[in-house]
């Protein structure tokens, strides 16, 4: 396991962080909340019919001490999770509708971590980013100062870890949205051992080029260093010139970034998604995410191709995101 992920399991090892896995039933979920649990990382929470997940644990030869199963057809607390619901969607669900909704285990599961019984949780693997990503926007949200939640990827080679964002989200970021997006991931860096140097890119360095998609960049950079003048931030960069200490010389001499930059906030989904993908494929970079950043409390979405070991990575990042 890379240094990343011992840095992760030293922040969460003996914290209690309860993660929910509302996908009960799912071979590679339960593999993972056998390891997590055995290993005292992450306290899991399953979802769905007692009996189910344990026939089917059995049949894999997997242990569940320390792991918990919440069925909602029989969860106790039920009526008052079903009034917590209503008073979060404020007019936009009658209790009826409540009823109904808690049935599925994605909402059953975010209502748990908006209750406090868990602090994250991690789906995806047999449902869509929608599935998994809809019920966090409508009951945990964003942070205040914070309007999208926005995805991250750690793009990590031996000893190096940069943040590429977002590249999993947010299609046409804004001024604003690339503010908050660089203060994110920033945060977002902190939690992998990442001292971050963030650097706003574009095509453009320093008004080299001018057109509405370079004045953009330009103004997410003044907002964000007007929100968080403690981080070292600054751009319209280049890659080269944010990455390369010979060009940054040249092309951006005065700038707190010195060709040292380790966050990258890419101005678009398109070009934030073919950036981490060429740098995967090409430069032979393992991509730990998507990382979704913003919520008030964390969840996190799996590729429904992912496997056993992708859980466990991501259940401890979403723990780590917890604390």
């Amino acid at each position: 396991m890379s240094n990343l992920f011992t840095t992760v399991k030293e922040k969460v090892q003996g914290k209690g962080i309860s993660i929910v896995l509302p996908e009960g039933t799912d071979e590679r979920i339960l593999g993972a909340a056998e390891r997590l649990a055995k290993e005292e990382l992450v306290k899991p929470i399953l979802v769905g019919n007692k009996e189910e997940i344990s026939a089917k644990a059995a049949s894999m030869n997997l242990t569940l001490a320390g792991v918990d199963i919440y069925d909602p057809a029989t969860y106790e607390e039920m009526d008052a999770m079903v009034a917590s619901f209503v008073e979060r969607r404020k007019g936009k669900a009658t209790e009826e509708d409540a009823r109904k909704v808690l049935k599925d285990e994605n909402y059953f599961g975010t209502m748990l971590v908006y209750m406090g019984k868990a602090q994250g949780l991690v789906s995806g693997a047999a449902h869509s980013t929608a599935d998994t990503v809809r019920p966090a926007l409508q009951i945990i949200k964003t942070k205040p100062g914070v309007t999208k939640t926005s995805g991250v990827f750690i793009m990590v080679r031996e000893e190096e870890k940069y943040v590429f964002a977002d590249c999993a989200i947010n299609i046409a970021p804004n001024s604003q949205d690339l503010a908050e997006i660089g203060i994110e991931s920033a945060k977002t860096a902190e939690l992998f051992g990442i001292d971050p140097r963030v650097a706003m890119l574009s095509f453009s360095t320093k008004g080299s080029a001018k057109s509405p998609e370079t004045e953009k960049v330009v103004e997410a950079t003044r907002i964000a260093k007007e929100m968080a003048p403690e981080l070292t931030l600054d751009g319209e960069f280049q890659f080269d010139a944010a990455f390369v200490p010979s060009v940054a010389e040249k092309k951006a001499p005065g700038s707190t970034i010195k060709g040292d930059a380790n966050v990258f906030v890419f101005p678009s989904l398109e070009a934030g998604n073919i950036g981490y993908k060429i740098a995967q494929r090409l430069g032979n970079f393992e991509a730990v995410g998507p990382i979704l950043q913003g919520l008030n409390m964390p969840v996190n979405d799996l590729s429904r191709g992912c496997n056993e070991e992708e859980v466990y990575k991501l259940a401890l990042i979403t723990a780590a995101q917890a604390l």
